[in-house]
């Protein structure tokens, strides 16, 4: 089956994902954080139950926190399927994935109910379709919290109105290298988004999303990140043909792509770092290796993915040594 990151989408140069994530709660059940774990249990197989009971019956795995390593839950952060609040929280929780894996469902982080689905590049539309069947249909079959005033109740008061948040996961190498980031990131903080690093800020990745939710359609939203992405996109592209004018720079690309071909031990710092310039030299044809590819290891090669798929005694210095070994198969 394909996975969104395995394909490239609109603008994947400098776009690699969109996601649209709704928060949502059951009427007249306490929030997460004054549950019990048995309340926390009966609602986690409600909400499960509502999803087999529907069209998308048999998509969907139920995976209950409880039950996995600390390194599972980490690489479901690293994938952004859960939240890091969610991985180090000690009661009762579980999320549903999509076999695809372009959709995900957090149930009892700060929310009953955190749906988000992802799409390759710039993509925020079709991302919002899926998201917004997927909340119908528990609309239909459950008493979601909704006040005509305020909109769908939340844990957070940020997050009244939609409940919707809106994202893309932008490469800004070009940017970043200019030391650009700051004033970009106080410029559209102005108009209610925020930009910020990804990856422990190793590499190039930032996440644009929106701020906003409260008296402003899902739709608006969507078309005020589109305007903001595009003008990104744009200045990213500019830039980068700027830099390629650079012996220097250029140097650094084939430097990064001849020591993840050759290292026999590569740190996910490392890994971030030089696979950003990696994946720019694909964007600008330096390099005979499609961007679909890269993301692909961008999204499977964290540290805690690699740990999650050993036995318990590997460790990060084993998973490095896996993760150059992948990179000289591949690359």
């Amino acid at each position: 089956m394909s996975k969104w990151y395995n394909t490239q989408g609109n603008n994947g140069d400098v776009v690699i994902s969109s996601k649209i994530r709704l928060a949502r709660n059951i009427e007249k059940i306490p929030f997460p954080c004054r549950m019990s774990n048995e309340i926390r249990k009966s609602l986690c197989k409600k909400v499960f139950a509502s999803i087999q009971n529907s069209k998308y019956a048999g998509e969907f795995d139920l995976i209950e926190l409880p039950n996995l390593t600390d390194a599972q839950k980490i690489a479901l952060v690293e994938k952004g399927y859960i939240s890091t609040q969610m991985a180090k929280q000690g009661q009762y929780s579980a999320v549903l994935l999509s076999k695809d894996e372009d959709c995900s469902i957090m149930l009892c982080e700060e929310d009953h109910i955190r749906l988000s689905v992802m799409a390759s590049g710039d993509d925020l539309k079709s991302a919002y379709e899926k998201a917004n069947a997927i909340d119908d249909m528990l609309i239909d079959n459950m008493r979601i919290a909704f006040d005509s005033r305020l909109g769908f109740l939340t844990s957070n008061p940020m997050h009244l109105g939609t409940g919707m948040k809106a994202s893309v996961v932008l490469h800004l190498p070009a940017i970043n290298e200019r030391n650009m980031i700051g004033a970009l990131g106080s410029m559209i903080g102005k108009l209610g988004f925020s930009i910020k690093p990804l990856h422990s800020s190793n590499g190039d990745f930032y996440e644009l999303s929106n701020e906003i939710s409260f008296g402003i359609k899902e739709e608006n939203a969507i078309d005020n990140l589109y305007a903001i992405c595009s003008q990104i996109v744009t200045q990213e592209r500019k830039f980068r043909d700027e830099l390629m004018e650079y012996d220097d720079f250029e140097d650094k690309i084939f430097r990064a792509m001849g020591t993840l071909k050759m290292a026999r031990q590569v740190t996910g710092k490392e890994f971030f770092e030089m696979m950003s310039l990696v994946r720019l030299g694909a964007a600008m044809n330096i390099f005979d290796i499609k961007s679909e590819k890269i993301d692909e290891m961008l999204h499977t090669l964290g540290t805690a993915s690699i740990l999650s798929q050993a036995n318990a005694e590997m460790t990060v210095n084993d998973a490095d040594k896996i993760r150059a070994q992948y990179l000289r198969d591949n690359l």
